[in-house]
């Protein structure tokens, strides 16, 4: 995982890792106002248990604290060993029906994101946030895809939640599996965009690509009172 080595740090948003973006992505449904991506990943998460087991792996359950107003309880688990699970549990307490999106809005750290590829997603449609049309991939996601070179920020929709990046750069690949999203997120600002970008360097965009297990876009959530959902 990335962390800009110049981003905020708590109250602020942390640039970098996995920021949890609930009760909504980017502001999706939400006024123009509100913070963008929810206010859980610049909230203080309180730690309710911790165990290790038997082979050295580590895991942890963490409470968001809520807010007189919500009806949503969100509960993360996450479970550092051979690999890394990470989980948010989010649970209707109220006594109507509740609408809500979500990401794990993973940046994963990568030596080139120009020589970067993501397999999985060949055949999905996506939507693109810069043209706000829908389009569907074409062989591998790359940034040199010549329909919008240099930069990406897509939510693929109906995905099978298998996915593997590629990075020859530092010789490995991150397999990827999602449980409970229809839907992936991948961005990476660019040159471009990363300018705007106050909490990262200006060469920042090369050293990650984030690879988000969402319900986003047409991917919104409903929980009816007294049900739960698990995005993984």
């Amino acid at each position: 995982l990335w962390v800009s080595p110049t981003s905020k740090r708590a109250p602020d948003a942390i640039r970098g890792g996995v920021p949890v973006c609930w009760p909504y992505f980017s502001r999706e449904g939400q006024p123009v106002d509100v913070p963008q991506h929810g206010f859980a990943r610049s909230t203080r998460w309180v730690l309710a248990n911790a165990t290790r087991d038997h082979d050295g792996s580590i895991s942890l359950e963490l409470e968001l604290p809520q807010r007189s107003s919500d009806l949503l309880r969100l509960v993360q688990s996450v479970h550092v060993g051979h690999d890394l699970r990470q989980s948010l549990h989010t649970h209707n307490d109220g006594p109507r029906p509740v609408y809500f999106t979500q990401a794990l809005h993973s940046y994963f750290k990568v030596g080139d994101a120009t020589r970067v590829q993501v397999r999985g997603l060949e055949g999905s449609a996506y939507t693109d946030k810069y043209d706000a049309a829908k389009h569907v991939q074409t062989g591998d996601w790359t940034l040199h895809d010549p329909r919008d070179p240099g930069r990406s920020d897509r939510i693929y929709h109906a995905t099978d939640g298998h996915f593997e990046l590629v990075d020859p750069s530092l010789g490995r690949r991150i397999a990827l599996a999602t449980t409970g999203s229809r839907s992936l997120v991948v961005w990476n600002p660019g040159a471009e965009g990363i300018a705007a970008i106050q909490d990262a360097p200006g060469e920042g965009w090369r050293e990650f690509v984030c690879l988000e297990a969402a319900n986003a876009g047409e991917d919104v959530i409903a929980l009816l009172p007294g049900q739960s959902h698990v995005l993984q």
